[in-house]
This record gives structure tokens, sequence and C-alpha cells, in this order.
């Protein structure tokens, strides 16, 4: 199994769309039905697809005070009424993933002018707290682009770990007052929890210890991301190859290559191999500076995101085996009132899902909610 289908919950809410339509309660006429359809039905045809001309998509060139990139721009087939830049999830396709496409491309077609950024580090399978650089510029981007409407509404849309940087990026000061909302999908709050999820499987609901069975290859995808802040060549190369065997097969023995690590090595392995919760915290502690200062960068929890200007939405499925639904739960609560809508969805991110499981009313909803951001004034 490869890195990019471990990858795959990432887009699990575009990977799942199709599901959608065999739920027997009906949606209606509206245009959040519309939206929800046009993404069930993928390439094929669609009530949204017959009623507005097909969204253009290019890939351009770009450069923002000195520093180049490369990204998609859809353009709808009408004019825009407001924009967004939708960041790449943790695939090795990037852009270019047929699920990013694919949601890029509904977007356009409920017109929105969407920006779609080139970020290699997401491509290498990594995130880091720089790539808010890259989004934030790729949002300047999209304000200046000659279709974007003079006063229209503007947003930045993540997924999972992408959330972080993409909350990151709203509070930069070139940006924060224009960026009207932020659309985040299995998003975080505080790493540290996350991370004890990953790694032992717990997460606290209302102060109580809760266990939801992880998807195991996150600590080894969080291992791979950080190699090379290891100083010893052979820690890295260790943990590198350790990391790749349990990807391609969870029930690879990696135990002999231990021996071979140094006290910087040890302290990731001691992390990743954890099962107490009450342990990470000093873990954590106990981790390589380097790796430390990364989580920090990446954390919300230590930011002031009171001088966050941009409206919340957001999307978690209470099953969710890659970052606790908590975690959304806490970043609603952490700006004032008022400015977040918190939707928890039953069937999302849920890699076993049944078709029947899905709550279409509430995806409606955040939908509508979505739309109601661009038509704001």
């Amino acid at each position: 199994m490869t890195p990019d289908k471990q990858h795959a919950p990432v887009f699990v809410l575009l990977a799942l769309m199709p599901l959608l339509l065999t739920g027997c309660v009906p949606l209606g006429q509206d245009e959040a039905a519309l939206v929800l359809e046009d993404l069930a039905a993928g390439e094929q045809q669609s009530r949204l697809k017959e009623r507005v001309p097909a969204p253009v998509r290019t890939t351009h060139s770009y450069e923002i005070q000195g520093r180049d990139y490369l990204g998609d721009l859809y353009r709808p087939g009408e004019p825009a009424s407001a924009g967004i830049v939708l960041v790449p999830g943790v695939a090795r396709r990037g852009k270019d993933d047929p699920r990013l496409v694919a949601l890029a491309s509904t977007l356009a077609r409920a017109r929105f002018l969407v920006m779609v950024p080139d970020l290699p580090n997401l491509r290498a399978l990594k995130v880091r707290a720089g790539d808010a650089r890259g989004v934030a510029d790729a949002f300047s981007h999209l304000l200046s682009r000659p279709e974007f409407p003079g006063r229209g509404r503007a947003g930045i849309g993540a997924f999972s770990y992408a959330v972080g940087p993409a909350v990151l990026a709203a509070l930069e000061p070139v940006i924060r007052d224009r960026v009207d909302f932020v659309l985040g999908v299995g998003g975080y709050h505080d790493l540290h929890s996350v991370v004890t999820f990953f790694t032992t499987g717990y997460f606290r609901m209302n102060g109580q210890w809760q266990y939801l069975e992880p998807n195991r290859y996150g600590k080894w995808v969080f291992a791979l991301g950080n190699v090379e802040r290891l100083s010893d060549p052979l820690d890295r190369e260790t943990l590198r190859s350790m990391g790749k065997r349990k990807l391609d097969d969870p029930a690879a023995a990696v135990d002999h290559l231990s021996g071979h690590l140094t006290p910087e090595g040890r302290a990731v392995l001691a992390l990743l191999e954890n099962r107490d919760p009450q342990r990470t915290a000093a873990l954590i502690a106990g981790l390589p500076a380097g790796i430390r200062n990364e989580l920090g960068a990446l954390n919300l929890v230590n930011k002031d995101l009171s001088r966050l200007r941009a409206r919340l939405i957001l999307l978690h499925g209470p099953d969710d085996v890659i970052i606790p639904y908590t975690e959304s739960i806490a970043l609603a609560a952490a700006v004032p009132e008022g400015q977040s809508r918190l939707f928890v969805i039953d069937g999302l991110a849920h890699v076993d899902i049944h078709p029947s499981g899905i709550d279409r009313r509430a995806m409606w909803r955040a939908i509508g909610a979505l739309l109601a951001e661009r038509d704001r004034q």
C-alpha cells in the first residue's frame, strides 16, 4: 500500500460524495442541493452542469515579492461572485489529485473563482508552518486577478493537516483583514492532542479519555515527515526505512532496525511506540529541538486566534481515524462567539462507511453555509 493511498482520508469528503445520492431523503431544488449533487456526479451529468457553463481550468506561474509559484485557476463560465484558495491535501499528486480537481470544478460552477496553488511540501507528504506563506501568497494572487469580483468575498479551504497552514495564513497581517472565511474539513487545534491520538488512540471529550482505533499509518507519516530534522544520517536512514516498510505493510517487522538508532532517533521511536496517553507530553518534550519547534510553529492552540478576522466553517466526522472530531470542536471554540459554524457529520471521514450512514442533511447545511459566505454583504 502506497503513502498516497494511506493519505486518501485527507480527501475523504470528496471520495464519499458519490454516496450522498444513495440516501432516500430528497434535498430539494436549492443551490446547496445542486452543489452536493454535482460533487456526487463527478464527471457525469448533473442539474448544475445543465444550468451553468463549464468552468475553465488553466495552469500558470505567478510571483509575489520575488517568490515564484505555480498554480491552477478555475474560472467560472459566468461572472464570479467570490473567490477561494483551495489548499491541496497531503498527497503526492497535489493540485492534480482528481478529487481536488472535482471539488474545485464544482465550486467554480457555484460561481467561485478558485485558486489551487502547487505546494511542494504537501506533495512530499509533509506539512510545514512555512506553507502558510505559500497559501497567503496564493490568496494575494487570487485577489489580484482581473476575474476576481471587485467587491467579492474571498476565503481559504483546506483538509486535515493542511487546515493548520490555512488558519496561519489567514492570520498573516498582509491578508488578515481580507480573508472573509476559512473552510476546514477534518482539521486540528492542538497538535499535541493529535499526536496523542495517532500514537495511542486516546482523545479527550469533556475532560474524559475516549478511545477510537486510529489509522496507525499516521504515526509513520509523522516520522517520515520529520526525519530530515534528525542530526545523525544513520537515524534518518533507519527511521525512513522503518516508516516506508510500515506504510507498505503494517505487519512488517522493523524491531531489528531500532538497534542502530542514536538517542535522538530512539526518542522519536519511543513516541511512536507509546500507548499511554499520560506519557505523550513527556515524550514530545524529549524529541529533538527541530521537531519540537516545527510542532510548535504548526500548532494552533498556542496562537492568539482572537486576531482571526475570518469566519470559520468547520466539518468533521465523529468516527475520524486520522484526527479526532474534538479538534474541530476545540478550534470552533477558540474563536470569538459567533465567528464559527461547526458541522459534526455522521459518516464523514469513516473509512469503512456504509452509504446509509452519511448525514446528507448536515452536509447540505454545511454547503449552504459556504454559499452564504459567498453571498454575505
